[in-house]
């Protein structure tokens, strides 16, 4: 499989210490494994030890929770990885007797679920965890192989298909629409079902199609539990799990309590163009789609949220609308200051920035997103 470097990769290495774990969470097919092989070259120095959580015979070793069982396992051996850690009964309680009684010991692990990996070491590695999140190829990662003109070119290709690093080995539609397929039905559907019990994929599906047809709209989680024949609190717990193994990304209202602005509705965007098409079984090319927005929009948006885990920059993201129906897509808070950005296809179309906004936040900076000026936004810090 062909390599990009991964943005985030000297923040791991510089974060990377003495009876610390650094989680690295993320979708499976993503590159986590990918990822670790190649930071391993660059810690040569280091005596490696690697597991695989979903080898039921590391999960039986590791159950074995006492101290002298894991040194052990770690005699002369200065970082251990673990694959796929959520699968590890009490991971978090293991991993915290390692680092609290191995002298020196560093560890990586990696994990395709955010509930189950968080909920598993959350409590017990406070303050002893640091955590990295990996998404699909950035566009700032692409750029360190592409010239402009090969990423002008690789646009449309990355609105329909997505990013996922595997695509890179198939330059055939068909190959790639069949890599989707895969991916939805043997990664993505799996992941979701492990959590909780969940049985019911149909229902899943469904409501990840529902999703797929509002990106960038308003959603009312009750009119979807219509849509659906559930409760609306079910809906919120399994719009929560999808978000919580990487498919999709919440955006809330923004406020500052100013009379008139909408706060308690949401907006869902999918953090890949490619899993949202083969939900809805759509790989036609632009010229022929009605959705060239959506496509945008959901393609800006993800790209943003990936350049800021890149950069590991705080921010609050948010959308922002009014009653009387002036909007903004997106909204960032970040250093003590507002952002505001309008999606648009267009790059001709002329947007104005809403009187209401301007009003209410009169120093907050305005700007219109569009095929001529996205690239910077999505590489560069602005």
């Amino acid at each position: 499989m062909k390599y990009l470097d991964r943005g985030i990769s000297q923040h791991i290495l510089g974060n990377l210490r003495p009876n610390k774990v650094l989680v690295l969470l993320g979708p499976r097919r993503v590159g986590k494994t990918s990822l670790i092989k190649k930071l391993l070259e660059n810690l040569s120095q280091e005596k490696v030890l690697h597991l695989n959580g979903e080898d039921t015979a590391v999960a039986d070793f590791l159950g074995q929770r006492t101290i002298e069982n894991y040194k052990r396992l770690l005699a002369g051996i200065t970082l251990l990885i673990i694959d796929e850690a959520q699968k590890i009964q009490e991971i978090g309680a293991i991993l915290k007797l390692m680092v609290d009684e191995i002298p020196g010991i560093k560890i990586i692990i990696s994990g395709s679920s955010q509930f189950d990996l968080s909920n598993k070491v959350g409590e017990p590695l406070t303050g002893r965890k640091i955590t990295f999140q990996l998404f699909p190829l950035a566009q700032t990662e692409y750029q360190m192989q592409e010239n402009l003109i090969q990423t002008k070119a690789n646009l449309e290709d990355r609105l329909i298909f997505g990013s996922y690093p595997e695509l890179l080995d198939y330059p055939a539609k068909q190959d790639k629409v069949n890599y989707l397929n895969e991916l939805v039905q043997s990664y993505l559907l799996k992941d979701i079902l492990a959590i909780e019990g969940i049985r019911n994929a149909s229902k899943m599906l469904d409501l990840l199609r529902l999703i797929a047809f509002q990106v960038g709209s308003e959603v009312s989680h009750d009119e979807l539990g219509k849509q659906l024949g559930m409760s609306k609190n079910t809906v919120e717990k399994y719009l929560d799990l999808l978000n919580k193994v990487f498919v999709i990304f919440k955006l809330q209202g923004f406020s500052r309590n100013l009379r008139g602005e909408i706060v308690k509705s949401s907006k869902w965007y999918f953090y890949d163009n490619g899993i949202r098409n083969t939900l809805l079984a759509n790989f036609s090319p632009l010229s022929l789609r009605q959705d060239v927005g959506v496509l945008w929009e959901n393609y800006c948006l993800y790209e943003r949220v990936k350049f800021q885990s890149i950069l590991q920059m705080p921010v609050n993201n948010y959308f922002w609308r009014t009653y009387q129906q002036q909007e903004i897509d997106w909204i960032e808070e970040r250093e003590g200051n507002l952002f505001a950005y309008e999606i648009k296809w267009n790059p001709k179309k002329t947007i104005k920035v809403p009187s209401a906004w301007h009003t209410a936040y009169p120093n907050a900076k305005f700007e219109i997103i569009n095929p001529e000026n996205y690239i910077n936004w999505i590489t560069n810090p602005v």
